[in-house]
Protein backbone atom coordinates (compact mmCIF):
# COMPACT_ATOMS: atom_id res chain seq x y z
CA UNK A 1 0.00 0.00 0.00
CA UNK A 2 1.52 3.07 -1.15
CA UNK A 3 1.30 6.53 0.97
CA UNK A 4 2.25 9.63 -0.71
CA UNK A 5 2.35 13.28 0.65
CA UNK A 6 1.48 16.58 -1.82
CA UNK A 7 4.67 17.36 -0.94
CA UNK A 8 7.55 17.19 -3.00
CA UNK A 9 10.05 17.06 -0.39
CA UNK A 10 9.93 13.26 0.50
CA UNK A 11 7.31 11.10 -0.77
CA UNK A 12 7.06 7.95 1.33
CA UNK A 13 6.07 4.99 -0.20
CA UNK A 14 5.42 1.74 1.97
CA UNK A 15 5.09 -1.93 0.78
CA UNK A 16 4.64 -4.90 2.02
CA UNK A 17 8.26 -7.30 0.93
CA UNK A 18 6.99 -10.70 -0.18
CA UNK A 19 9.94 -12.02 -1.33
CA UNK A 20 11.37 -13.17 2.23
CA UNK A 21 7.61 -14.83 2.33
CA UNK A 22 7.64 -16.71 -0.58
CA UNK A 23 11.34 -17.84 0.07
CA UNK A 24 9.72 -19.38 3.38
CA UNK A 25 6.43 -20.86 1.91
CA UNK A 26 8.66 -22.57 -0.24
CA UNK A 27 10.62 -24.25 2.02
CA UNK A 28 7.55 -25.44 3.17
CA UNK A 29 6.35 -26.83 0.86
CA UNK A 30 9.70 -28.80 -0.24
CA UNK A 31 9.56 -30.11 3.79
CA UNK A 32 5.94 -31.61 3.25
CA UNK A 33 6.97 -32.99 -0.33
CA UNK A 34 9.56 -34.65 1.05
CA UNK A 35 8.86 -35.77 4.31
CA UNK A 36 4.88 -36.76 3.25
CA UNK A 37 5.84 -40.50 1.57
CA UNK A 38 7.96 -40.89 4.69
CA UNK A 39 4.86 -40.40 7.11
CA UNK A 40 2.39 -42.94 5.04
CA UNK A 41 5.10 -45.99 5.92
CA UNK A 42 5.12 -44.83 9.40
CA UNK A 43 2.79 -48.06 11.01
CA UNK A 44 4.76 -50.99 11.25
CA UNK A 45 2.52 -53.96 10.59
CA UNK A 46 3.58 -57.44 11.08
CA UNK A 47 1.50 -59.43 8.24
CA UNK A 48 0.78 -63.12 9.21
CA UNK A 49 2.71 -66.06 7.05
CA UNK A 50 0.11 -68.10 4.55
CA UNK A 51 0.98 -71.59 4.82
CA UNK A 52 -2.38 -72.74 2.51
CA UNK A 53 -1.17 -74.39 -1.07
CA UNK A 54 -2.48 -72.43 -4.09
CA UNK A 55 -6.21 -73.15 -5.06
CA UNK A 56 -6.52 -74.73 -8.56
CA UNK A 57 -8.74 -73.04 -10.67
CA UNK A 58 -8.72 -75.11 -13.45
CA UNK A 59 -12.64 -76.80 -14.16
CA UNK A 60 -12.44 -80.46 -14.62
CA UNK A 61 -15.09 -81.16 -18.14
CA UNK A 62 -15.86 -84.43 -19.59
CA UNK A 63 -16.96 -84.62 -23.75
CA UNK A 64 -19.62 -85.99 -24.95
CA UNK A 65 -19.50 -86.71 -28.45
CA UNK A 66 -22.97 -88.16 -30.07
CA UNK A 67 -22.69 -90.00 -33.54
CA UNK A 68 -24.87 -89.76 -36.37
CA UNK A 69 -26.36 -93.27 -35.42
CA UNK A 70 -26.49 -92.48 -31.63
CA UNK A 71 -23.51 -93.80 -30.52
CA UNK A 72 -22.09 -92.27 -27.15
CA UNK A 73 -18.45 -91.28 -26.47
CA UNK A 74 -17.08 -90.11 -23.25
CA UNK A 75 -13.76 -88.59 -23.84
CA UNK A 76 -13.55 -90.75 -26.94
CA UNK A 77 -14.39 -94.02 -25.14
CA UNK A 78 -17.46 -95.77 -26.17
CA UNK A 79 -20.20 -96.38 -23.49
CA UNK A 80 -23.68 -97.14 -23.78
CA UNK A 81 -26.63 -94.83 -22.71
CA UNK A 82 -26.69 -96.81 -19.05
CA UNK A 83 -22.50 -96.58 -18.41
CA UNK A 84 -22.89 -93.01 -19.40
CA UNK A 85 -24.74 -92.13 -16.54
CA UNK A 86 -22.96 -94.01 -14.13
CA UNK A 87 -19.70 -92.32 -15.20
CA UNK A 88 -21.39 -89.06 -15.06
CA UNK A 89 -22.67 -89.81 -11.45
CA UNK A 90 -19.13 -90.88 -10.54
CA UNK A 91 -17.89 -87.50 -12.29
CA UNK A 92 -20.03 -85.44 -10.43
CA UNK A 93 -18.60 -85.65 -7.16
CA UNK A 94 -15.65 -83.30 -8.68
CA UNK A 95 -16.67 -79.53 -7.23
CA UNK A 96 -17.33 -77.44 -10.72
CA UNK A 97 -17.55 -80.32 -13.26
CA UNK A 98 -18.89 -79.49 -16.56
CA UNK A 99 -19.95 -81.10 -19.77
CA UNK A 100 -19.38 -80.54 -23.11
CA UNK A 101 -21.65 -81.98 -25.25
CA UNK A 102 -20.49 -82.75 -29.34
CA UNK A 103 -23.73 -84.06 -31.14
CA UNK A 104 -23.77 -84.48 -34.83
CA UNK A 105 -26.16 -82.51 -36.70
CA UNK A 106 -28.10 -85.76 -38.06
CA UNK A 107 -28.64 -87.36 -34.67
CA UNK A 108 -31.93 -87.60 -33.37
CA UNK A 109 -33.29 -85.44 -31.31
CA UNK A 110 -34.15 -88.24 -28.66
CA UNK A 111 -30.54 -89.47 -28.53
CA UNK A 112 -29.50 -85.47 -27.22
CA UNK A 113 -32.31 -85.56 -25.21
CA UNK A 114 -31.49 -88.51 -22.96
CA UNK A 115 -27.78 -87.35 -22.55
CA UNK A 116 -29.02 -84.25 -20.97
CA UNK A 117 -31.60 -85.98 -18.97
CA UNK A 118 -28.78 -88.06 -17.39
CA UNK A 119 -26.81 -84.97 -17.23
CA UNK A 120 -29.57 -83.89 -15.00
CA UNK A 121 -29.97 -87.31 -12.83
CA UNK A 122 -26.15 -86.87 -12.29
CA UNK A 123 -26.40 -83.22 -10.83
CA UNK A 124 -24.45 -81.81 -13.04
CA UNK A 125 -25.13 -78.33 -13.38
CA UNK A 126 -22.97 -76.90 -16.18
CA UNK A 127 -23.14 -78.22 -19.27
CA UNK A 128 -22.40 -76.95 -23.25
CA UNK A 129 -23.13 -77.51 -26.48
CA UNK A 130 -20.22 -77.96 -28.79
CA UNK A 131 -20.91 -76.47 -32.41
CA UNK A 132 -18.48 -75.52 -35.16
CA UNK A 133 -18.95 -72.08 -36.56
CA UNK A 134 -21.03 -71.08 -39.62
CA UNK A 135 -18.55 -70.28 -42.57
CA UNK A 136 -20.82 -68.23 -44.09
CA UNK A 137 -21.35 -65.74 -40.89
CA UNK A 138 -18.05 -64.53 -41.32
CA UNK A 139 -17.36 -60.86 -42.00
CA UNK A 140 -15.39 -62.09 -45.52
CA UNK A 141 -17.00 -60.50 -48.42
CA UNK A 142 -18.66 -62.80 -50.54
CA UNK A 143 -17.56 -63.70 -53.69
CA UNK A 144 -20.20 -62.39 -55.90
CA UNK A 145 -18.66 -59.23 -54.89
CA UNK A 146 -15.77 -59.56 -55.56
CA UNK A 147 -16.14 -60.64 -59.32
CA UNK A 148 -18.71 -58.41 -60.22
CA UNK A 149 -17.10 -55.25 -63.07
CA UNK A 150 -16.31 -51.84 -61.68
CA UNK A 151 -16.13 -48.61 -63.61
CA UNK A 152 -13.13 -48.10 -65.08
CA UNK A 153 -10.63 -45.13 -63.88
CA UNK A 154 -9.61 -44.72 -67.55
CA UNK A 155 -11.31 -41.30 -69.32
CA UNK A 156 -13.93 -42.13 -71.98
CA UNK A 157 -13.04 -41.11 -75.47
CA UNK A 158 -16.38 -40.86 -76.67
CA UNK A 159 -17.32 -36.94 -77.09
Amino acid sequence: MAMLTNDNQDSMMSEINVTPLVDVMLVLLTVFIVTAPLLMNAVSVKLPKASAEPVSTQIKSAHISITQQGDLYLDEVKLSQPALETALQQSAKVPDYAVDIMADEKVEYGVVAKVMAAIQRAKIAKFTFVMMPDVNSTNLPSTDLLSTDLPSAEPSTNH
